[in-house]
């Protein structure tokens, strides 16, 4: 996936089966804001507000009135961002990103999960019992914006909505904590295909994902204060 920004939730090849699926002389190729809404809406369950919203303002950030090629909403600057969570950032004078998923940032990410600081989470219960949660996602938005050039505010509302479908589509239970295990996450964002043995079980909104990104960003600024302050 030439991606951060939306290909996360593009990228899977879940959705790429039901894209060619539809028309499969295709093969990512030629995709209208239609085709991307349905597979979208096939594969994750979205809502039609938010599939609309995806593929229709994607198309507008990438300012393109034709149909698109999968690969064009990796190109830097439009929907794609620094600071991806396993992605290293865009060389200097590159149209697209780095399509290489990073094996040690996946793993950082990972830990961050790892924090032990929920009831009954933590490696001794197995990584099915270890969740990501909005507070685990803004402690690794804000490590990995320390480390690439600033974003800007609508990259960084980019950033962390994709994160907040995410927390959505694949949120499960573990006693009272609620969270994507991170086996599941490992799966999905480092190997870039659907969770085994995970299907929708809910329609995921727009304003759930509104919220979650909401949630995100409260929690960053919350650990940025704090490393403020012992910074002070």
């Amino acid at each position: 996936m030439a991606n951060h920004g939306y290909m996360y939730v593009v990228r899977p090849l879940g959705l790429n089966s039901e894209l060619m699926q539809m028309n499969s002389a295709r093969n990512g190729r030629n995709i209208s804001p239609w085709d991307l809404a349905a597979g979208l809406k096939a594969c994750y369950n979205l809502s039609t507000p938010l599939a609309y919203f995806l593929s229709f303002g994607g198309s507008l950030l990438l300012r393109r009135i034709r149909n698109v090629d999968l690969h064009e909403i990796g190109e830097h600057g439009r929907i794609e961002h620094d600071a991806s969570l396993v992605h290293r950032d865009t060389a200097k004078g590159h149209k697209y990103a780095p399509i290489t998923v990073e094996e040690e940032l996946v793993n950082q990410l990972i830990i961050d999960a790892k924090t032990g600081d929920e009831e009954g989470e933590g490696p001794e219960y197995g990584d099915r019992r270890i969740l990501m949660d909005a507070t685990d996602v803004a402690r690794s938005r804000v490590r990995r914006e320390k480390q690439s050039p600033k974003l800007d505010s609508m990259h960084a509302e980019i950033a962390r909505g994709e994160m907040g479908i995410i927390l959505g589509v694949l949120e499960t239970h573990a006693g009272k904590n609620a969270g994507v295990p991170v086996e599941w996450l490992r799966e999905w964002i480092g190997y870039e295909r659907l969770p085994t043995g995970w299907k929708p079980s809910h329609v995921q909104g727009l304003f759930d994902v509104v919220s979650r990104s909401k949630a995100i960003r409260t929690a960053m600024e919350e650990f940025q204060k704090e490393e403020a302050f012992q910074k002070s």
